[in-house]
């Protein structure tokens, strides 16, 4: 997540972008001469330009977002050489850097959630702040927002909304939300608000009702807890030994994801003087950071959005990387392919 919006600052230039946590992420990445690194969220290139910055190094840039890839073409060529950014999937990290011609790189960096460039344009239907339509894709692909809203079943936009936005009030948000569709369809990112807001009250001073519903909309449309996890296992097939992983995170759900992540994968056995030791697969992640790292006061006044920010970072082992999937570190959410058949 970037600071600042896409429009023209107060004083009437260009607004700064200044990524969460970028001096810490960059420092944790221990970020070298003729090291190669990825920043598999690019946004509006504010991790890239430090890690660019910081060494004489290459950084593969991803983004599924075309208007950033489109956004980032003078960054592009103000590195002479040293960026490649791509339009895919970070989940796809791995496959990327190899058809660059790197087997192995020595950092990966996750700025996960949306960007404030895509909070702060209204036409992408991410935010109730702004009028627009009910979107939310990251890529522009595939079904939006609008399409669950006005098609799924009561039962699974109570689901949706709880297990991805954590809000308590799922079951009367989804009841409501059926309801106003069948008057009319629901199509703008205020009429939904408005809807959340009727049986999803807050107090004065708490975030707006509407918070939760929004974000487990926008994490279901683009399966984004599902790429994580699909990311952090890529980063763990790329990254050579010693190589770094550092993440930045903005809620609950994505830090748990992370966070078990690495716990999994730091550990080697277990054993008790009780009971005989049970041998595991060697640890292919050391952590660096014992608890997840927020922004201080200082960061989170320039930067309001920072301020549910945590950054966890872990050192690449030699133990070859594990096989298979790890299903047991998302929430128990209905899947896409389920909802638009109507279970």
């Amino acid at each position: 997540m970037m600071a600042g919006g896409g429009g023209p600052a107060v004083a009437g230039g260009p607004a700064l972008h200044i990524p969460v946590l970028g001096a810490t992420a960059v420092e944790f990445l221990n970020v070298r001469d003729d090291g190669v690194y990825i920043d598999g969220t690019f946004g509006a290139g504010g991790y890239t330009r430090a890690i660019l910055a910081a060494a004489n190094c290459r950084v593969i840039a991803i983004d599924r977002d075309q208007s950033a890839v489109a956004r980032g073409a003078n960054l592009v060529e103000e590195a002479k050489g040293g960026l490649l950014l791509t339009e895919d999937r970070f989940s796809n990290l791995d496959s990327i850097a190899r058809e660059a011609g790197y087997d192995r790189v020595d950092g990966v960096v996750l700025d996960l959630g949306v960007s404030s460039i895509q909070l702060d344009t209204p036409g992408r239907g991410f935010s109730f702040r702004l009028d627009g339509p009910l979107d939310m894709r990251m890529s522009g692909e595939g079904v939006s927002a609008a399409d669950i809203v006005n098609t799924a079943s009561e039962r699974d936009l109570a689901d949706i909304i709880f297990a991805l936005g954590e809000e308590r009030h799922s079951r009367a948000v989804a009841r409501a939300i059926v309801k106003a569709r069948d008057s009319a369809p629901i199509e703008t990112t205020r009429t939904l608000a408005d809807i959340v807001a009727s049986v999803a009250r807050s107090r004065l001073g708490d975030i707006h009702p509407a918070t939760r519903t929004f974000q487990g909309l926008r994490i279901f449309v683009n399966d984004e807890l599902n790429e994580l996890v699909k990311a952090l296992q890529a980063a763990e097939r790329i990254l050579t030994t010693g190589g770094r992983l550092v993440v930045v995170s903005f809620h609950s759900l994505e830090d748990r994801i992370v966070k078990s992540f690495l716990v999994d994968r730091s550990r080697s056995r277990h054993g008790s003087r009780h009971a005989p030791d049970v041998e595991h697969p060697p640890a292919t992640f050391r952590p660096l950071t014992r608890r997840p790292i927020a922004p201080d006061d200082k960061e989170i006044a320039h930067n309001p959005r920072a301020r549910s920010a945590k950054l966890r970072a872990a050192e690449r082992t030699g133990a070859s990387a594990r096989a298979g999937g790890s299903p047991h570190l998302l929430p128990n959410a209905p899947l896409l392919a389920d909802v638009l058949k109507g279970r």
